[in-house]
């Protein structure tokens, strides 16, 4: 196949991919979560017990202010009632730590007031729960996480991101970019569901890196002042996908790519033609990739 007739190609695979994706965020999408495992072990991570959600915003900060003050360990946190419910039981004279649930209600209009043309209005409650962390109980014995066999690794998609040039360090529970070192930082293989996820997210760590200075040069700041940070993030995930397909490890989007990119998309809400852009600049990226590929280029077309 000839180099422009690949490139013919492989464009056509981004230009479906990129619809579907788009086509999959009009429908709705869930909530996004990790593809790698996660189980509330680190401290620096308060999860609740019964979802399996992390706690969010002063949530996190009062959870982690007790877990340092005392010297826990881990950062599992769930109420009485949630820790009995999981077969353990909190020990005698143990104190609690207070974690505060918002909750959006409708509040629907009187009905002594009948002439008022208002239809209800949202209104935000706080409620209050105890909860305590499980170095608080006995009885919990965290359930095994499973782990994807080094067996399942794809040497070609091994051979494709290391063709990249980007240094990536394994370990830890995160996925990251740090471009002070220029180093993708990844959960190790093992940690993930399955080849598709951990190749996607690490796809989508060297996607930042492409855009470093001495690569691509992508700054999207000067048109999205803020909200450049939400286009990068899509512009990444949207390369993810494009390049898994054209990997053939996905040939089409993962769920979980649109939901990740409909979960920025709600900061550029009043910019319609934002995600336009960051699939321009996906398709650049992705381009950029193969041209690292040397001799090897023709089979990823």
């Amino acid at each position: 196949m000839s180099h422009a007739s690949s490139s013919a190609s492989r464009a056509d695979v981004y230009s479906r991919v990129t619809a579907e994706i788009i086509a999959a965020i009009e429908q709705g999408t869930g909530e996004w979560r990790a593809p790698w495992f996660h189980n509330g072990a680190s401290i620096a991570r308060p999860t609740n017990i019964a979802s399996g959600k992390r706690y969010r915003g002063i949530n996190t900060l009062a959870l982690w202010a007790a877990g340092y003050a005392v010297g826990y360990g881990d950062g599992l946190w769930g109420t009485y009632k949630q820790w009995q419910e999981a077969g353990a039981q909190v020990r005698e004279g143990e104190r609690s730590t207070t974690v505060v649930l918002w909750r959006e209600v409708q509040a629907s209009r009187s009905a002594d007031n009948e002439d008022d043309t208002d239809d209800g209005h949202r209104r935000m409650f706080a409620r209050a729960f105890s909860v305590f962390n499980v170095a608080q109980v006995d009885g919990y014995e965290r359930p095994p996480i499973p782990v994807l066999p080094e067996s399942e690794r794809l040497a070609h998609a091994e051979a494709f991101i290391s063709n990249l040039g980007i240094k990536t360090e394994f370990g830890g529970s995160e996925a990251y970019y740090r471009p002070s070192e220029d180093t993708v930082f990844m959960p190790a293989f093992t940690s993930f569901r399955d080849p598709a996820s951990f190749y996607g997210v690490w796809l989508h760590e060297d996607g930042h890196a492409s855009g470093a200075k001495h690569r691509l040069d992508r700054d999207l700041s000067s048109r999205f002042g803020s909200a450049a940070y939400a286009v990068e993030e899509c512009c990444v995930e949207i390369l993810s996908g494009l390049v898994l397909a054209d990997l053939g490890i996905a040939h089409h989007p993962r769920p979980d790519h649109a939901a990740y990119i409909a979960s920025w998309l709600k900061v550029l809400k009043d910019d319609p033609r934002a995600i336009f852009t960051a699939a321009s600049k996906a398709q650049q990226a992705a381009d950029w990739m193969h041209a690292q590929q040397g001799d090897a280029a023709h089979l990823y077309a």
